[in-house]
């Protein structure tokens, strides 16, 4: 199942090339355990709509043609499982599983450290997305592949429609400090994206820092690299990221309408299977 990676002598497709010049990876996280959702089930095995959540994810980007490779980040203890469901569905562009660390950021690391071993090119685009999302739309990768063009970083997030409250400590309890317009608010959501110089980079910088624990790959970003811009890719409220129990219903309802859709290119593409089956005749 493991293809291995190496960059400058060509993983990508020629179809793949002449559409882009640079690589686009995908790195999958699913090296979290999920305490809050059951220590006995990991979430990235729980099946919604027959199909496991890390499934979802991974199969977002395996049929975005314009990604031209997928590595795997898991948690040691399902390595094997999340091993057997590759295998089983086939991925073609997963070129490799490995372990990821403690916190988020040791498994983001740990991706960036085998991309670099593997040669990949400064301006390889790489779209760094949490397992536990598994809804993703084809649009948001679209989006945040383009955005790549014009920055090196950029984030798919959600417009707020909530009233953000910035708060600190006074005392035992927390109290308003300033409240943000509202317009100006959004929440984070998850591919993040960027060009593999810029991340990489901010992580180098990062590393030196005691106090590092930031909770995404953005946050990385403008606390290390502050003059770098991060752009807003379009998000949406079904890029539900579950997280406890409680999101298991949405999730299926989801999940239900996904499986009745098809993408313009699915559309398309049975349409042609169609044509060429009458012409056939």
């Amino acid at each position: 199942m493991v293809q291995g990676m190496a960059y400058g002598g060509g993983i990508m497709q020629e179809d793949e090339k002449k559409r882009q010049t640079a690589p686009v990876v995908a790195v999958v996280l699913a090296a979290g355990f999920g305490t809050r959702f059951d220590p006995e089930n990991p979430k990235q095995l729980v099946c919604i709509g027959d199909k496991p959540i890390v499934c979802w994810s991974i199969e977002a980007f395996e049929r975005n043609s314009r990604v031209s490779d997928i590595v795997v980040v898991v948690n040691p203890k399902v390595r094997d499982a999340v091993e057997g469901l590759i295998d089983e569905a086939r991925y073609e562009k997963v070129r490799m599983v490995i372990d990821g660390g403690v916190e988020r950021c040791d498994s983001t690391m740990a991706a960036l450290n085998v991309l670099k071993q593997a040669g990949i090119p400064q301006q390889a685009k790489i779209l760094i997305h949490d397992a536990v999302r598994p809804f993703v739309s084809q649009e948001s990768i679209d989006d945040s592949i383009d955005t790549l063009d014009e920055f090196s970083a950029a984030t798919v997030a959600f417009a707020s429609t909530d009233t953000i409250l910035l708060t600190h400590d006074a005392g035992d309890r927390k109290v308003i400090g300033s409240v943000p317009d509202r317009a100006d608010t959004f929440r984070a959501q998850t591919p993040q994206s960027f060009r593999f110089g810029t991340i990489y980079h901010a992580y180098e910088l990062a590393a030196d820092d005691p106090d590092f624990h930031p909770t995404d790959d953005t946050r990385v970003v403008v606390d290390y690299l502050p003059d770098e811009s991060v752009a807003i890719v379009a998000g949406s409220d079904t890029n539900l990221k579950v997280t406890t129990m409680a999101d298991l219903p949405i999730a299926e309802r989801i999940a239900a309408n996904a499986t009745h859709q098809l993408t313009k290119e699915e559309a398309r593409a049975r349409m042609h299977a169609i044509l060429r089956e009458a012409v056939a005749h």
